[in-house]
């Protein structure tokens, strides 16, 4: 199973995960990308180091670990900078964005390795109000992608180069975060038939935060029914279920909750909410 809540350190994680990374300083960033890297090399993974500055600054930062050195000396690890790929205010093309991904994942498997992990610096993408709007929806789509195929990414943000909220309109779309002030998670799944993952509180003080990215995540049913995993939600208000009610009956489709949430029967059920299933999980 994939891991998914508030985190306090970037190890251990899968072949499948994903993560948000709030920052401070740089040295943070690099500290904290070298050890998710170190891990995927662990477990057969090729890996990718991505920030701005020139490729000799990149793999300085991370010469300070042997693994990671030994890695860039043999073509395992591999740095990108951000400023050979996306000139300045680029907004990304989040499907275009994910295929690049699913291609170089393809590409590692193929050389020999178990996946790919990444881990990038993405705060100059995400300086403008429409550059975080199509980068939240593609870190949607890729951890999507990342549920069902060996690809696991560090996503990191600098706190003090971007406005307020403006990091915990990403980091909702990750099932990892440690970032502060995301009362909800938005992302992919691993569950057999589900459309995406719902975990944590949606309640009044998320109430645009949700709704903003359920509409930048547009999950889609299949058959007739909108089938969310919420099997990691603690608490849902009335107004983020009839949200996700509404988002079903425009793509013509049931709303069905997989949850724990003893709740979600009962407010089901006082809503009068004849188009919406709840089945309790275990």
């Amino acid at each position: 199973m994939r891991r998914s809540g508030v985190v306090e350190h970037v190890r251990g994680f899968g072949p499948h995960d994903h993560v948000c990374w709030r920052y401070d300083e740089h040295a943070q960033f690099v500290d904290r990308a070298a050890e998710f890297l170190a891990d995927g090399l662990l477990l057969g993974q090729a890996v990718r180091y991505i920030s701005t500055g020139d490729a000799d600054q990149l793999r300085a930062e991370l010469a300070g670990s042997e693994v990671l050195g030994a890695a860039l000396r043999d073509g395992s690890a591999q740095v990108t900078s951000l400023d050979d790929v996306y000139p300045v205010g680029t907004v990304i093309d989040p499907v275009a964005q994910v295929r690049a991904y699913a291609a170089a994942t393809d590409r590692a498997v193929l050389d020999g390795f178990t996946g790919l992990r990444v881990a990038a610096d993405c705060t100059v993408l995400v300086g403008s109000q429409e550059q975080r709007a199509a980068f939240a929806r593609y870190e949607h789509l890729a951890d999507r992608y990342m549920a069902a195929h060996p690809f696991s990414a560090l996503c990191a943000y600098d706190s003090g180069r971007l406005p307020a909220g403006a990091i915990e309109q990403v980091a909702c779309m990750h099932p990892n975060t440690n970032a502060d002030g995301v009362r909800f998670r938005l992302h992919g799944t691993d569950r057999a038939g589900c459309a995406a993952a719902l975990g944590g509180e949606v309640d009044s003080s998320s109430r645009d935060s949700f709704a903003r990215a359920l509409d930048l995540a547009d999950p889609l049913p299949v058959g007739g029914e909108l089938v969310i995993d919420a099997t990691g939600l603690t608490f849902l208000d009335h107004n983020g279920l009839l949200r996700l009610s509404a988002h079903a009956r425009r793509h013509d489709s049931t709303l069905v909750l997989h949850t724990r949430w003893p709740g979600a029967a009962r407010l089901v059920r006082a809503l009068d909410l004849a188009d919406v299933r709840v089945e309790k999980v275990s």
